[in-house]
């Protein structure tokens, strides 16, 4: 295995840092999926945890920082680990970082891997957001997406969370699946709003290369909604989560007021976070990097060199920061602000994107803000090609 030297801690401590924690297993790989998981063995599942819990306690004496501000363990579906395997892992990293006590602690759960011993494990262990994986109320577009679980099964799942103490649920639903009619979109959207969570991620299917989905694409096997519905689509979900008290600041998210996710409106602020475990992404310090993808050469590596093992490496330049600024930043609905950019960069805004703010204005795709610029209704329809413009070319 190529050891990259190259990539050290930073030798000053950090202020904050956020951690990111990757489950790569799953029950079964759903028709949609491009993650980097898949099915495995419980003999795989201990070798991975104690691999895991060797590079956290690495990682912890590499990175240093006044406090960590987020922890999100996603996948995969991390809920298929037992209540003690995930116990362990929650234990080792605040063992091995200064976790704030006020820090957003997430784990991300399927329907039908969840039980009263892990949530209760979850919640002892100072979990305090769930995100759990509806896609559909619908039985039928449930299976269609191959995913493992009943609809009655997540309600099971979802008051089981709330009767353990869970106060802070995500739900994720997904619109324009293959056969799916604007109805059965919307008694998605109704019964979900009608559990009161405090979080909703509401994303349009994207049909990544490497599915199921995609090879009966390329077979004319898909009856995917057609444009017109998908933006049928999309405006109902704006307004009917609107109308039921949650507010949209993300493109693909919506939360009542105060519950907000930390963790991702840190990745949107280019705030320095730390991936650790297979194929897991990290910017430290305008440096990016990930964790090796290859799970046998992950689980061999030296426990001393698992901070150091990366498949990749990019030292991110000015220009590549400003891109991040504006595109990253672009995706909250308050925009980017004009204080922050010349804080960073030595540089007002509009002296670097001027042009490019100009015309976006006059097509009426932003609008100014009193700190800055943010995408109108037009501009987030159409918000891959405004936030393309802000690349250098």
């Amino acid at each position: 295995m190529k050891i990259n030297r190259d990539v050290r801690a930073q030798e000053e401590k950090m202020k904050e840092l956020e951690l990111y924690v990757h489950i790569p297993f799953c029950v079964k790989k759903c028709n949609y999926c491009d993650f980097l998981s898949a099915p495995a063995s419980e003999r795989t599942y201990d070798a991975y945890v104690s691999r895991l819990l060797a590079e956290i306690g690495a990682a912890g004496l590499a990175y240093k920082t006044d406090g960590v501000t987020s922890v999100f363990i996603g996948g995969g579906t991390p809920s298929v680990l037992s209540a003690a395997q995930m116990r362990q892992l929650l234990r080792r990293l605040k063992d091995s970082f200064p976790v704030l006590p006020d820090a957003e602690i997430t784990v991300e759960c399927n329907p039908g891997t969840l039980d009263a011993e892990k949530l209760q494990a979850y919640y002892e262990a100072g979990v305090n957001r769930l995100s759990i994986g509806l896609q559909s109320a619908d039985e039928k577009e449930l299976r269609m997406l191959g995913r493992i679980h009943t609809f009655e099964q997540f309600v099971q799942n979802y008051e089981l969370a709330r009767k353990t103490g869970f106060k802070n649920i995500n739900v994720d639903i997904i619109s324009a699946i293959p056969g799916q009619k604007i109805n059965d979109y919307r008694q998605t959207l109704l019964k979900v709003t009608a559990l009161k969570p405090e979080h909703i991620s509401a994303y349009a299917l994207i049909i990544e290369e490497g599915t199921p989905f995609y090879e009966q694409m390329r077979w004319n096997l898909l009856q995917l909604p057609s444009e017109e519905v998908d933006r049928q689509m999309y405006q109902m979900t704006k307004d009917l989560l609107r109308q039921s008290g949650y507010e949209r600041y993300e493109i693909s998210n919506y939360a009542r007021p105060g519950f907000e996710c930390r963790h991702n409106t840190g990745y949107w602020l280019r705030k320095n976070y730390l991936g650790i475990g297979l194929g897991a992404a990290s910017c430290i310090e305008n440096v990016r990097f990930a964790n090796i993808a290859d799970l046998s050469g992950y689980l061999k590596t030296d426990a001393a060199d698992l901070p150091h093992v990366y498949a990749q490496r990019e030292k991110l330049n000015e220009r590549a920061q400003m891109e991040e600024f504006m595109f990253l930043g672009l995706r909250l609905m308050r925009g980017v602000s004009a204080e922050d950019f010349q804080k960073q960069f030595s540089l007002t805004m509009e002296s670097v994107y001027g042009e490019v703010i100009q015309k976006q204005l006059n097509q009426k795709l932003i609008k100014q803000t009193k700190t800055g610029y943010c995408l109108t209704d037009y501009g987030i329809d159409i918000s891959n090609y405004v936030m393309a413009e802000y690349l250098f070319h």
